[in-house]
């Protein structure tokens, strides 16, 4: 009995073994598969989203030094993506901000709250600068002195954050105020400002 069941056995379990291992593979490779599907399916949409705000980079970022009251940062905005990207806000632990906007009103240069953000459209630059679109430091908590960095948090409309820093530096150009009250006469400047848009190195 023993010689007769033993072989049969011995052939039912070998069959059982194979039967698990080619399971087993077949489990696997499913396993594989379906990990490497939802994957390469989140790359696209990843890379998409990455366009929209995530490439955006600033050359020759910089900060007006003030003693106090308010001052400005500048640089210049690079969107190297495919899609337009505005930014909505920016703060930094010196001060509340604002984006601000020089523009003409009744024949005089004047400096405002830039209504519904800055743009910088696809594959260009958008120029933060004296007389022109700036972000406003607006009441600083402390003196910013030529040499100091300030590290500054952007803010996109599709509510993704990138930080950058900028060095302060001493700056004459232009002669703004960074007076209270928007809208108002900038101290200094006409309706064809002359500037320099550099600062002191």
């Amino acid at each position: 009995m023993r010689t007769a069941t033993s072989p049969f056995g011995s052939r039912r379990r070998s069959a059982v073994a194979l039967a698990t291992a080619a399971a087993l593979v077949a489990v696997g490779a499913a396993g594989c598969s379906s990990s490497d599907s939802p994957s390469s399916a989140q790359s696209g949409p990843s890379a998409s989203a990455s366009a929209v705000a995530g490439v955006v980079t600033i050359r020759d970022p910089w900060v007006k030094a003030a003693d106090e009251g308010m001052t400005a940062a500048f640089g210049t905005l690079v969107n190297d993506g495919d899609t337009d990207v505005t930014v909505t806000g920016a703060t930094t632990d010196v001060s509340s901000m604002e984006l601000h906007e020089m523009a003409m009103k009744d024949g005089t240069m004047v400096m405002r709250q830039k209504q519904g953000g800055i743009v910088i459209k696809a594959r260009s630059t958008h120029a933060l600068e004296p007389g022109g679109d700036h972000l406003m430091l607006m009441s600083l908590t402390r003196p910013v002195q030529a040499g100091d960095e300030l590290t500054f948090t952007l803010t996109f409309a599709d509510g993704r954050t990138q930080q950058l820093s900028a060095v302060a530096k001493p700056f004459t150009g232009a002669q703004e105020s960074y007076a209270p009250g928007h809208g108002e006469p900038m101290t200094g400047m006409s309706a064809t400002p002359e500037m320099s848009t550099s600062p002191a190195s």
